[in-house]
């Protein structure tokens, strides 16, 4: 009786983690799911919808992947020194190597987003146009991204195969507080997306947004949408911004950041979720200093001093 029990229990289990394969997902029903959080994701970070896309499908095999599968990562993004989440082990170039585990696909496609431009060498794509797909696929090629002779193709073949440069024009996409929500991100409140970046509570505020709808909204004083996001009552909210209703963290996920065009100590501050006061002290800067393009910020430990 007692090795039947256990005979079950074994088939049962194969059963269970057969499924995945039993219901692989087509490269159209990967787009249709995901779709509405690559857009998402653009205009947080800046990364193309095509380009999420297309390599998502690509290294996830369209999702179906046991990485992608069990681990929500559709991006092979190994653990890397400093991090600090989740991860799931499997063997790859050696064995039961370390790779990062996300709560939900958003956050493995943000965690994509923030893995480029954390890292120097992909620092010019951010400066190309959202919508030079093309610029994008050659760019990571050019900047090792792949082995692969064939990647800059490939990716190519599927953004053009399936029009996934469409979604890198918003314009002619739906406003973003009209795209579905994600089920990996259950919690609204008043219908208002609640997203989680390293368990700090935000949203993404949305055409027509003002501090009083949003404090409404998420039942949040407007003092407190004001101090968690280092902005004054003057400031203007614009659509596709990160609006924490946490405290941001005292350090940050990624060691360094290398300054881009257009940043400052503010959006790199929201960018990372680090209170703007600690990034000037762990940086040796006065409140209202600025940093220059190319230049490194410590996001976790202090700066050396000379």
């Amino acid at each position: 009786m007692r090795f039947l029990t256990t005979f079950i229990l074994f088939i049962a289990s194969a059963i269970l983690f057969a499924q995945p394969a039993e219901h692989k997902m087509t490269a159209e029903q990967y787009i249709a799911k995901f779709k509405e959080d690559a857009i998402k994701e653009m205009l947080i970070n800046g990364v193309p919808a095509s380009i999420t896309l297309s390599q998502g499908m690509l290294e996830s095999g369209n999702g179906n992947s046991d990485l992608a599968v069990y681990a929500n990562n559709h991006f092979g993004i190994k653990c890397h020194k400093g991090w600090e989440g989740p991860s799931f082990i499997k063997d790859d170039d050696a064995k039961d190597e370390c790779f990062r585990k996300y709560p939900s696909v958003f956050d493995s496609y943000t965690d994509h987003s923030q893995f480029l431009k954390s890292r120097p060498r992909y620092s010019f794509l951010f400066e190309l146009k959202r919508t030079d797909y093309k610029g994008w696929a050659k760019g990571l090629k050019e900047a090792g991204y792949a082995t692969d002779p064939n990647y800059t193709k490939r990716l190519l073949e599927i953004i053009e195969n399936h029009k996934l440069y469409e979604y890198d024009n918003v314009e002619g996409m739906p406003s973003i507080n009209t795209l579905a929500e994600p089920k990996t991100h259950p919690e609204t409140i008043e219908a208002r997306e609640i997203l989680r970046f390293r368990m700090i509570k935000y949203i993404i505020v949305k055409p027509g947004d003002s501090f009083y709808k949003i404090a409404k909204d998420t039942d949040k004083d407007l003092w407190q949408l004001y101090k968690f996001n280092d902005l004054e009552p003057d400031d203007k909210l614009i659509a596709g911004q990160k609006l924490y209703l946490q405290p941001k963290r005292n350090k940050a996920k990624e060691p360094v950041h290398t300054v881009k065009k257009g940043e400052t100590m503010k959006s790199i501050s929201q960018l990372h979720g680090i209170k703007l006061k600690k990034l000037y002290k762990k940086n040796n800067l006065k409140k209202g200093e600025e940093p220059k393009v190319g230049d490194k910020l410590y996001l976790r430990k202090n700066k050396p001093t000379v």
